[in-house]
């Protein structure tokens, strides 16, 4: 059975769950190191032995301790030994526990900060290949946050996620993440890498505080300064104390929030944390010099004036928050100052939804690789194929009826007016006219537009014929049907593919069909066909006697001529109306569509229409892919 096991290695804070079967609904936190939520933190002991967790932050008689090394990853290359320890302690601790089982079928997700580009994650998924973990995928942990906020059964995100534009705000110790996603689909914006700020820099500042208030305030500084392991530990005490405080402000608001930390290097020196609402307000409005004389509010508002300017031009509807600060209720409020038009949303638990998030990612990739696999298998069947060639007799209908009255109305009519103004001296003028003006016209840009509606709503039939198919494959791997309905692509705003129905049919096939209808219409409207027009209402009785005199002295086919030739007074031009005109052409029309769809049934090229049907299908086979590649976050 293939398990995925969802890794978030934060700066401060780690947490691993995993995912098996389908049968499992949802993914469960393990507990390592005596808990779900564990320190990032490790040491290796004076024996040899590695400790993990909160242990290694207090643990005495140790060669080597370190935290607070993923925030370094960028920029200290020995922070990569320290991650490769804590990794290889977590992994001990799997196996030790029972949770992982070697050479069992298992995948490892594990998350890495949005603003890290692919040589870093490359590096980063190095580091645990090296600690001998099973195969390992870095994905992004606002990523892994928004799919776990899809997949969650009390937040009913999942139509939103793929129908709203959504940003994603993971706050974690170090950094925070923004993720834009629209439609579904993750948005590249230019503050959609990390920004240097996290939970972290509240805990390095009630550490301030509370050595500013103590006793002993030089010697804990010289201790801070010589001791990085001291340091470290007191920090970690002073995170626990805030997230107590943090996790239930109205109780401590009438209680004391305070623990002393014994500091033994020199000589004891007692430390004293103190969380109050005075305090807490310091934390977050308070300068430091590790955001360069700003304030961890200031910065923070400042990266979503960004993020907002970024998407302006279609800001969120959504604000999913997640991360251990998300509960803080200032964020959430600084938040809907930002985004006022925005829904602001969080995890009942953020501190496990990135790796919920990644355990999800793992199963999702397993359905969407043989959700590609079959869809793969229908675009290589002829099923395409089948459906566009048992309708493509009605495309050549639906373009035949789409062009023909444009042309009698926007090419026949102004050429006859133009012999009525008599700037055509003879009929035999109009013959070319037409022929020349019909030709540049159904090859214009003027024409194919006007086969957008009609081949637009022949496809709408043949996307139905063909969701007989692609729904089924939907329902089966949970993927939203409307991902695969070309009914979407035709009309969907915010899928960056479309079937355009413009360029549907090929250049050449295209030709072939404006060919047929031009010869059609030259055939009925020039070469004699303008006697047949003119011998129309009043003036037909002096040019039908006319016509007879001519009949006798000439012969039909010189009489024909003759009058082809002939330029006619304007006058008499005048006598023939452009309503006796167009009523004329109204028949003639009708003629045209009959022996065209003759034409199509039984004169047609059989090779023609195979290669139709072949780049349509192709066509449409291709969006089929293009919208396969994007489902990446199907909902359960």
């Amino acid at each position: 059975m293939e398990r995925f096991y969802g890794f978030d290695l934060g700066d401060a804070e780690s947490a691993v769950s995993r995912l098996g079967d389908d049968a499992q609904p949802a993914p469960e936190e393990l507990t390592l190191a005596g808990s779900k939520s564990f320190v990032t933190a490790c040491a290796v002991t004076a024996d040899g032995g590695l400790l993990i967790g909160e242990q290694a932050c207090y643990a005495t008689g140790v060669n080597r301790r370190a935290l607070r090394f993923k925030s370094r990853f960028l920029t200290d290359p020995g922070s990569a030994a320290d991650l490769r320890t804590f990794a290889a302690g977590v992994l001990g601790e799997l196996y030790g526990s029972g949770e992982l089982v070697k050479n069992d079928d298992s995948r490892f997700y594990i998350g890495c900060p949005a603003g890290w580009d692919r040589n870093a994650r490359e590096d980063y998924r190095a580091i645990f290949e090296r600690a001998g973990y099973p195969p390992v995928k870095i994905v992004s942990e606002s990523r892994a946050a928004m799919v776990s906020a899809c997949q969650s059964k009390h937040l009913q995100v999942g139509y939103d996620i793929l129908s709203k534009s959504v940003l994603v705000v993971d706050i974690g110790s170090s950094t925070t993440d923004f993720a834009y996603i629209v439609g579904g689909k993750e948005t590249e914006i230019s503050t959609g890498g990390e920004v240097f700020l996290g939970g972290g820099v509240m805990d390095e500042i009630l550490l301030d505080l509370s050595v500013e208030r103590a006793r002993d305030e030089k010697e804990l500084r010289r201790v801070f300064d010589e001791s990085e392991p001291w340091r470290t530990y007191c920090e970690f005490k002073a995170r626990r104390l805030k997230e107590r405080y943090f996790s239930d402000e109205a109780y401590w608001s009438a209680d004391d929030c305070s623990e002393t930390v014994l500091v033994r290097y020199r000589r004891p020196v007692k430390l004293t944390l103190r969380m109050d609402a005075d305090t807490a307000r310091t934390l977050l409005e308070r300068p430091t010099p590790r955001l360069s004389g700003r304030s961890f509010r200031a910065e923070f508002t400042d990266a979503l004036r960004e993020v907002r300017a970024q998407t302006r031009s279609r800001p969120p509807e959504l604000l999913f928050l997640t991360g251990g600060v998300s509960k803080l209720p200032a964020v959430r409020a600084w938040c809907r100052e930002i985004f006022p038009e925005a829904v602001v949303i969080a995890g009942t638990e953020p501190e496990f939804s990135v790796s919920r998030g990644l355990a999800w990612s793992g199963r999702i990739d397993a359905l969407l690789h043989l959700f590609r696999q079959e869809i793969e298998a229908l675009r290589v069947s002829d099923t395409v194929e089948r459906i566009v060639s048992g309708r493509i007799g009605d495309l050549y209908a639906a373009a035949v009826d789409a062009m023909l009255e444009p042309v009698l109305d926007d090419v026949v009519m102004p050429v006859f007016d133009r012999w009525r103004a008599g700037e055509l001296a003879a009929l035999t003028d109009v013959d070319k006219a037409l022929q020349d003006d019909l030709a540049a016209y159904l090859r214009s840009e003027t024409a194919m537009k006007k086969l957008v509606a009609p081949i637009t709503a022949w496809l709408r039939p043949v996307a139905e014929d063909l969701e007989q198919y692609t729904v089924p494959i939907c329902v089966k791997y949970h993927v939203p049907y409307q991902a695969l309905s070309l009914r979407s692509a035709l009309s969907a705003e915010d899928i960056d593919f479309r079937l355009e129905a413009k360029n549907l049919f090929p250049v050449e096939e295209i030709t072939w069909l404006i060919d047929s209808i031009i010869s059609l219409l030259v055939g009925f409207l020039c070469g004699g066909s303008g006697v047949a027009l003119i011998s129309s209402g009043p003036v037909g009785v002096v040019a039908g006697a006319g016509a007879s005199l001519l009949l006798l002295l000439l012969g039909r086919k010189r009489m024909e001529a003759a009058i082809l030739a002939a330029d006619l007074p304007k006058p008499l031009r005048k006598l023939v109306s452009r309503g006796a005109i167009r009523a004329r052409l109204n028949p003639i029309a009708r003629t045209i569509r009959r022996e065209l769809a003759v034409r199509f049934e039984k004169e047609k090229n059989a090779e023609i229409t195979a290669r139709m049907v072949e780049d349509i299908s192709q066509q449409i086979e291709r969006c089929l892919g293009k919208m396969a590649e994007v489902v990446e976050i199907p909902l359960g």
